[in-house]
């Protein structure tokens, strides 16, 4: 069980790693988007959001603050869900189904970062 747990921990925190330094690689077209959104300062947000999926992501999979990592992850999921997928103002099919597909996919993992903090401590232990 050891061993799938390494594997969740590397794939869940390769997967906000990536993403954070997606943020930085793209940081025009990524800050096109969020002005769309009506995002206030949109390039500093999408700078900050990908510094908040990049550290929380490492720590996730280093084990490295691993509680204040999962907590900066969970307010950059909930802040984008309602923030930048908001599928019920949208009337067009698509746009909108796959607005809540996002949606749906950043609440499902706030809530796998959530669990996580609910295991006993030991587990931190053999983070390292």
């Amino acid at each position: 069980m050891e061993y799938l747990f390494l594997l969740g921990r590397v794939l869940l925190g390769g997967y906000f790693i990536m993403s954070g330094l997606k943020h930085f690689m793209h940081l025009e077209n990524m800050t096109g988007y969020a002005k769309s959104k009506g995002v206030p300062m949109a390039r500093e947000g999408v700078m900050a959001s990908g510094l908040m999926m990049l550290l929380g992501g490492l720590g996730v999979l280093l084990g490295i603050y691993v509680s204040y990592a999962i907590y900066l992850l969970v307010v950059f999921l909930f802040v984008a869900a309602f923030k930048m997928h908001q599928f019920w103002t949208i009337a067009e099919p698509m746009s909108r189904m796959g607005e809540r597909i996002n949606f749906e996919k950043n609440l499902a993992l706030a809530g796998a970062l959530l669990m996580l903090l609910s295991l006993p401590v030991p587990w931190l232990m053999s983070l390292m």
